[in-house]
């Protein structure tokens, strides 16, 4: 009889939905504790996703499930003293870039920064941020302890997001089975169980950049969003990209920084997780490209200015530079695997 019930209610939901009406705050936090407690089937799970395919979300539909999502992760407050900065992109651009936000991650955690990186497998890309790390033999876990001694040792710590919360375990078949960019790509960066209030947030468009700009600023926290305006989630060198933080919005060219522009193909992550994973090596231990280095280095800049909004973007550009070619990038990633396997 509650499974009827249950069911008789999430197909007037879909109905609302499909009649391009949208969710209150209230109703999308029971939807998503719903969908993590298995109260749904795949299907309907599908069919919910893919509305947020055909329209863009709403502020109250992302801070409902975003509170459903926070109410039930696993604690690691323990983290919050160290006041550490993640670097994420919401992913579904389409670009198939190597992991370039998680090596920025290796290469602002080698100049000194403390880094809790929140990732997950990549759903619409060859090479998610959970798919180069376990290929470098890492075992997830969500012992806060082991997390701690990984952030003091390597300065960087690596939370693996089905392991913090049921809910994004609950879909992973069905995100990779759609193989499209869902709202739990808007969702991924905002759900780090730590809450950090440091964050480097890549998004796919603009319309993106202005939701999240509302949600930080709401919750007080030091960031800069980025986004470049050929579509990459991340800052591609491909083009100009935009930084909204909360002390600046501007829109930097590759030449202004010192750059020149890339071509896409130099960024390509490649068919197979292992290359993506050998890109992402060659990055840290400086025997990659040019343009793969350099990619790096100006998102790991930004994560720096983020966190020393006093340092101008070139002083942080060479801390990133720096961090690569003396070797502690490369000394982070060792002591970070040494921990983890």
């Amino acid at each position: 009889m509650e499974s009827k019930s249950i069911f008789k209610g999430f197909s007037t939901i879909l109905t609302r939905l499909f009649g391009h009406q949208y969710l209150t705050r209230i109703e999308a936090k029971e939807i998503l504790t719903r969908i993590a407690t298995g109260e749904y089937n795949e299907s309907q799970i599908a069919s919910f996703i893919t509305v947020y395919f055909m329209r863009n979300i709403s502020v109250d539909e992302i801070l409902g499930f975003r509170e459903a999502l926070l109410e039930m992760r696993v604690n690691m407050d323990k983290l919050r003293d160290y006041n550490p900065i993640d670097i994420v992109g919401t992913g579904g651009d389409g670009k198939n870039t190597f992991n370039i936000s998680t090596a920025a991650c290796f290469v602002t955690a080698g100049a000194g920064y403390k880094v809790v990186k929140h990732g997950n497998y990549g759903s619409t890309s060859v090479s998610g941020a959970s798919n180069v790390i376990e290929e470098h033999g890492v075992r997830f876990s969500n012992n806060v302890d082991l997390h701690v001694r990984s952030l003091e040792e390597s300065n960087i710590a690596y939370l693996h997001a089905p392991l913090f919360n049921p809910a994004l375990k609950t879909v992973i078949p069905i995100r990779k089975a759609l193989a499209v960019r869902t709202f739990f790509n808007v969702l991924g960066p905002i759900v780090n169980p730590l809450m950090p209030k440091r964050q480097v947030l890549g998004v796919y468009d603009l319309k993106m950049a202005r939701l999240y700009n509302y949600i930080y600023q709401e919750n007080g926290n030091d960031f800069s969003i980025i986004h470049s305006l050929d579509g990459y989630d991340e800052i591609s060198l491909t083009d100009a990209f935009k930084v909204i933080s909360s002390f600046e919005e501007n829109i930097y060219t590759p030449e202004s920084l010192g750059f020149q522009k890339i071509h896409p193909f130099e960024l390509c992550g490649g068919d197979t997780i292992y290359k993506a994973a050998k890109i992402f090596d060659n990055v840290l231990n400086n025997t990659s490209t040019e343009a793969q280095k350099n990619v790096v280095l100006i998102n790991a800049a930004i994560a720096i200015h983020t966190i020393e909004p006093h340092l101008n973007i070139q002083m942080c550009i060479d801390k990133a530079k720096e961090s690569i070619e003396s070797g502690k990038a490369q000394e982070s990633l060792v002591k970070f695997l040494k921990i983890n396997h």
